[in-house]
């Protein structure tokens, strides 16, 4: 079975940081592209970030540039999401999603960390 795991939620104050980590098992991660969305409260769901399969690729929302980072370590089949200079309007619970490097469905979402940024 295929789980994809986040851990690193919790409360931060605004401005502060956390590391978001998501352990994958069950898929050949390094075929994978992987991504983090986030979903606040009465909102849709949101693109946050995304690295193609071999962490050479990157992309953004333009909401977070030059303050979140997302990695992977292929070795260890896990994907991060460093986040700095957090804001309130950024709590939200955060997914992590993977898809096969030749789609562009995210077909394998986890469950969601939550992250509640304080003012």
């Amino acid at each position: 079975q295929v789980q994809l795991v986040e851990s690193g939620g919790g409360l931060v104050q605004a401005g502060g940081s956390l590391r978001l980590s998501c352990a994958a098992s069950g898929l050949p991660f390094s075929n994978y592209g992987m991504g983090w969305f986030r979903q606040a409260p009465g909102k849709e769901r949101e693109f946050v970030a995304r690295i193609s399969s071999s962490g050479g690729t990157s992309y953004y929302a333009d909401s977070v540039k030059g303050r979140f980072t997302i990695s992977r370590d292929n070795a260890e089949t896990t994907v991060y999401l460093q986040m700095n200079s957090l804001k309130p309007e950024e709590t939200a619970v955060y997914y992590c999603a993977g898809r096969a490097w030749s789609s562009v469905v995210w077909r394998y979402w986890g469950q969601g960390t939550q992250v509640i940024v304080s003012s």
